[in-house]
């Protein structure tokens, strides 16, 4: 039987869908909703001494007919009083016992740190979730990414706060860093309970073009964002693969927050390690009934698979994250394009020929569209498959047999790389490249 009920670091939920500390979450009324939709968590838009916030205040990337694919956000932590917070973070606890709420919080001193908890926890928080990594507005005040861009910074406030904290404490990193391990090793070292990735990525979404401004626009002048969305999934991905595959940081476990939208991303997140999820953008969008999809899709993944909780399939992905070094050099595969799907739109040939191998050739029937693959010249970079609008149409073919199996890491080892600029075991030597002049034939043909 499928249980889906999740035990975070202390903090128990019906389930891993949780709110992320954002506008969704901003009053008692919203999170009380969203329970009644499914969710099983929230954490509570970021509590502190208020702030006054603009308007208008959330930018947008659009892509084709993908509205939204990435959201920038100017907006602060609660511009609400700390008392109406406390009060409605009570009300829903009364209603909703067995979910998960957690409060999260951002203030500058170590006094304000242990008042604030205090009051969370009175209140009847689950647990406290530290903001260190809101890109854009509290930076100057020593608050926000500015701890969460400075290890030593982030550790000492950890240590006041698991010091203060009798619930668990999740620290939350800021993506607007080289190395997500330094931050995620000093919360640990501090004595975080949990970590929680990643908080929006510092950004500009575009310029207005009659005032020349940044979006949002804001009388005639911008400020960069903190940007989210479906575009900063693969970004959020690395970085918890990197926190997850850490010896030390491994150690507790992590919410993993960015560009989450369907069953899928949830079961991907889970595979890389989170065992729970944290939503934003995507119930900005559609509202949050989407978390009914969310369930259904995993409930049904961990039928198929014979999984009964996420426990037994979070992180089974990364042992097959490696780096560039350790993979096969041997493995091959060469491109196929099923004729009876091919709608002749001629995107691989193009593709292939203007940004990858020439290893596409047209038909000299003009009554022909379906393109075919040069096998000789094919290097299996996928390029084809990706670009082609029919699903299954082109697909990657295995022609090694598996037998044999090399690494760059095991070449490099054995002094076998090229090491000189003309050295005969450069990868591409003798490999078909059309001659520079032939291009002036195919413009000329077209």
């Amino acid at each position: 039987m499928i249980d889906l009920s999740v035990n975070f670091a202390g903090i128990k939920a019906p389930n891993p869908f949780w709110l992320a500390s954002a506008p969704p979450t901003n009053s008692g009324y919203q999170i009380m909703k969203a329970f009644e939709a499914g969710w099983g968590g929230a954490v509570w838009k970021t509590l502190g001494v208020p702030v006054v916030n603009v308007s208008s205040r959330y930018g947008s990337v659009d892509y084709r007919n993908t509205r939204m694919m990435g959201f920038n956000n100017i907006e602060l932590i609660t511009d609400r009083p700390l008392a109406d917070n406390l009060r409605e973070i009570e009300e829903v606890k009364k209603y909703f016992p067995d979910h998960a709420v957690i409060a999260s919080l951002m203030v500058e001193s170590r006094k304000e740190w242990q008042q604030i908890i205090k009051d969370v926890e009175n209140a009847g928080a689950d647990g406290i979730e530290l903001n260190f990594g809101c890109p854009h507005g509290m930076c100057e005040r020593g608050m926000g990414s500015a701890v969460g861009q400075e290890p030593e910074v982030l550790k000492t406030i950890v240590e006041w706060v698991t010091e203060a904290a009798n619930v668990p404490v999740i620290t939350k990193l800021s993506p607007n860093i080289s190395h997500i391990t330094d931050p995620g090793l000093a919360a640990v070292e501090g004595g975080t309970d949990a970590l929680s990735l990643i908080n929006t990525i510092k950004s500009i979404v575009g310029i207005d073009l009659d005032s020349y401004a940044p979006y949002p626009v804001v009388d005639g002048k911008g400020s960069n964002g903190g940007y989210c969305g479906p575009a900063v999934k693969p970004i959020a991905m690395h970085m918890l693969k990197d926190l997850a595959q850490h010896p030390e940081i491994s150690k507790v476990p992590i919410s993993g927050i960015g560009g989450i939208e369907t069953w899928r991303d949830v079961v991907e997140f889970i595979l890389l390690g989170a065992t729970s999820i944290q939503v934003c953008t995507a119930v900005m969008h559609y509202g949050f009934g989407i978390v009914r999809e969310m369930e259904a899709g995993l409930r049904q993944f961990m039928e198929e698979k014979g999984y009964n909780t996420i426990y037994d399939f979070a992180g089974k992905a990364l042992p097959n994250v490696t780096e560039w070094k350790h993979l096969n050099l041997k493995h091959q595969v060469i491109a196929e394009i099923n004729q009876d799907k091919c709608i002749g739109c001629d995107l691989c040939y193009i593709a292939c020929d203007d940004g990858a191998h020439q290893a596409i050739s047209l038909p000299s029937d003009a009554n022909n569209r379906i393109p075919s693959i040069i096998e000789e010249n094919c290097v299996g970079c996928n390029l084809c498959s990706l670009v082609c609008p029919v699903e299954e149409c082109i697909t990657m073919v295995k022609t090694d047999d598996g037998t044999e199996h090399i690494t760059w890491n095991e070449r490099t080892l054995n002094d076998d790389v090229p090491v000189t600029f003309d050295d005969d075991r450069a990868g591409g030597k003798g490999h078909f490249v059309p001659k520079p002049s032939d291009a002036l034939k195919v413009a000329k043909d077209k």
